[in-house]
Parts: structure tokens; C-alpha cells; sequence
């Protein structure tokens, strides 16, 4: 009888907050993985800006590394997105199509207009302005080129002005509050931190 020892990638589910890099060094204090996430040997699987926010995922497998953050898996990841000006259906049209940025064109995207979502708040706020509306959109791309979801929407007149990664594949934020992590085990329930 064969026996098998299969050893468990470690998956690290972390809510980002706004002003913080994806990385553990290199940064003042409070701006670093390191000051969020005391676990040896993960690493980003992807990025988000340090003015973006929400699910970063961390890992010590290189191959689930790979498998979440290239593109040639089509991993979807889902972006709650607001934006600065009214998107019409014409613009919505555009990004569901794909967008020719100065990199090449993006994949289609699934492009929908949404209510204001339930989130946290922002620190700093998001700067309102009285003459111009803002609207929220859901966007999921399967890419994930610097600052893409910023240039796709600029591209069609809708500049970002938040940026939250809500999904990356079957994995949310659900339930993990800025600054907070949970870690989750193949064949194992999660534990949080």
C-alpha cells in the first residue's frame, strides 16, 4: 500500500486598506503587509495600488501564486467601483467589449451598474463634489495589468475615484473588515484573525 504525504498551501485572505502596499517591506509604519499580517513565507498572489483597498490574497504555494495572479488561468476577479460622472449605457457597452489602452486592448468585462454598496469608510474620504454625480459600478476582468480597472474606466470618461476588490475567483470579502485576515486550508474550515 502506497502512502501519500500532500502538503497544504496556506491561503491567506486579507481586506487591504486604502493607503497600504502589497508588499511586507518598504514602507512607513501602518503601510505594509508586515503591520497587518505576522505570518512567515506568504506572499501576494496579485496586487492592489496602495490607493486601492479590499481582497489581496497571500500565499506560500509559487504555483497557486501563479494560478491566481496570471491572466492565463482566468481568474475573475470582481471590483466594486466608484466612479466620477453618470455611466451610460454606451459607456457600460464599451467595457463589457474590451478597451484599448496604451498596453493593448483589454479582455471583455463584465460591466454593470449597481446601488451604493454597503462598505466601510474610506480614510481619507472619497472628495465629494456637489456639481459632479458619482455611481458605482461592478466590474469583474479576468487581466489584472497596473491600475487597469483605473484605466478602463478613465478610458470611457468615468474616472475611478474608489476602488474596492471585492472577489478573486470563489474567494470574497465577505465578513473581514479592513485590516483584518482570514486564513483558509484546502479540506479545512477557515479561522480568523
Amino acid at each position: 500500500m502506497l502512502c501519500y504525504l500532500v502538503s497544504m498551501a496556506r491561503l491567506i485572505l486579507f481586506n487591504k486598506p486604502y493607503g497600504v502596499l502589497s508588499q511586507f517591506t518598504g514602507g512607513g509604519p501602518g503601510e505594509t503587509l508586515a503591520d497587518f499580517v505576522a505570518v512567515k513565507g506568504v506572499y501576494p498572489a496579485g496586487r492592489l495600488d496602495k490607493d486601492s483597498e479590499g481582497l489581496l490574497l497571500l500565499t506560500d504555494d509559487g504555483t497557486l501564486q501563479a494560478q491566481i495572479s496570471s491572466p492565463k488561468y482566468n481568474k475573475e476577479k470582481t471590483y466594486l467601483v466608484q466612479v466620477e460622472g453618470e455611466p451610460d449605457e454606451a459607456a457600460l457597452a464599451q467595457l463589457r467589449k474590451g478597451i484599448t489602452l496604451k498596453d493593448g486592448p483589454t479582455r471583455p468585462a463584465r460591466a454593470t451598474l449597481i446601488a451604493p454598496p454597503d462598505l466601510w469608510p474610506r480614510e481619507p474620504p472619497v472628495r465629494f463634489r456637489k456639481s459632479v454625480p458619482d455611481h458605482w459600478i461592478e466590474l469583474s476582468i479576468t487581466e489584472g495589468r497596473n491600475r487597469q480597472v483605473r484605466r478602463m474606466t478613465a478610458a470611457v470618461g468615468l474616472p475611478t475615484l474608489r476602488l474596492v476588490r471585492w472577489r478573486v475567483a470563489d474567494w470574497t470579502l465577505a465578513g473581514i473588515a479592513p485590516g483584518e485576515w482570514r486564513e483558509v486550508r484546502a479540506g479545512m474550515g477557515a479561522t480568523r484573525r
